[in-house]
């Protein structure tokens, strides 16, 4: 998978970039689409923030296998993975913990179940709103903006990222959804 950006503290404080090399925490997150090239975007009513779906890698789990069922987990639909977009790093020297993330696009086919979140992810209020690419930006942009938490700015960041990405390959492919 091709490297789509290493999101650093000099990203957040300024200054040098400086890269970790050991790997604390591998994930797997991306876009997930409905037949009218809605997104799905998790939203955090505790901290009024919006991000996607993903989340951690369990054990030796697939990366794809590990965001199928986050989608599932945190959306309650059932999707395929069209797309491989790429990794990105997230280097938080200050915490001292580096985060690798898989990253794709996926077709939502069915709502099969109500979403089973975690016990932190319904302290959050997490729940998941469909928008347009367009709105998905602008929420991104907004929840960015507006958030000055240091490790919440390294997850919007990566998060506007892989939207950013995702738009400009449907707009290469002249947003023809069947590709996908």
């Amino acid at each position: 998978m091709q490297l789509i950006k290493r999101i650093t503290d000099s990203d957040m404080l300024g200054g040098e970039p400086q890269f970790m090399i050991q790997v604390s925490r591998y994930a797997s997150r991306g876009i997930l689409v409905d037949s009218l090239m809605n997104v799905a975007m998790m939203y955090m009513s505790e901290s009024d923030l919006y991000k996607l779906p993903g989340g951690g890698i369990e054990n030796s789990e697939h990366p794809e296998a590990a965001f199928i069922r986050e989608i599932k987990e945190e959306t309650g639909y059932g999707a395929e993975i069209t797309h491989e977009l790429g990794i990105i790093e997230e280097h938080k020297n200050r915490n001292g913990f580096m985060q690798l993330s898989y990253c794709y696009i996926a077709k939502a086919h069915h709502l099969s179940s109500a979403p089973t979140l975690t016990e932190n992810e319904l302290r959050l209020g997490m729940s998941s709103v469909w928008m347009t690419l367009g709105q998905a930006l602008e929420a991104m942009n907004d929840s960015l903006h507006k958030c000055h938490r240091y490790s919440a700015k390294f997850m919007l960041l990566r998060d506007k990222t892989i939207l950013e990405h995702a738009i400009n390959l449907f707009a290469g492919q002249g947003n023809a959804y069947e590709t996908y």
